[in-house]
């Protein structure tokens, strides 16, 4: 399998949302960057912060999504419980996971963050294929998520 070249793909995003300001339009640009940038992304999008404790689906790219998910429930609400990225090689081991679709065999959610360090949100990733994620692939969405929320 080929390694994601993040650093073209950062340029390319950035080329992409120069100047934008307005969080919706910047998940969506980034959903589908990433979603076809790489095979392994089965399911990618955005879950937004709307009310304390509660996250609701964003922009995204792929199969229909859980509609809203709680900070206490699943992947994703552990990613914006925590603040911390959440690598799932196997998401039926995985406590309390959420199966929003059968197919889903891992998952990284990152926590997304403006330049205050506010959760806006997660930015979810799903595999069909089992062990799909890789510190690598963490590390370099991390700095996709900085670089691009990190302006707001």
């Amino acid at each position: 399998m080929d390694t994601l070249n993040y650093q073209t793909l950062l340029t390319t995003i950035l080329a992409l949302t120069e100047s934008e300001t307005d969080e919706i339009a910047l998940m969506a640009t980034v959903a589908c960057e990433l979603h076809h940038a790489d095979d392994r992304f089965d399911w990618t999008g955005f879950y937004r912060v709307t009310e304390p404790e509660l996250l609701k689906i964003g922009p995204y790219q792929g199969g229909h999504g859980c509609l809203m998910i709680p900070f206490s429930r699943g992947v994703c609400g552990a990613a914006a419980r925590t603040g911390q990225v959440q690598l799932v090689d196997d998401v039926e081991a995985f406590p309390g996971h959420i199966a929003c679709a059968s197919s889903t065999r891992s998952e990284i959610v990152l926590p997304v963050k403006n330049r205050a360090g506010d959760l806006l949100g997660v930015l979810d990733i799903d595999s069909n294929q089992p062990a799909a994620f890789t510190p690598a692939d963490a590390a370099g969405l991390e700095t996709i998520l900085s670089r691009v929320f990190g302006q707001l």
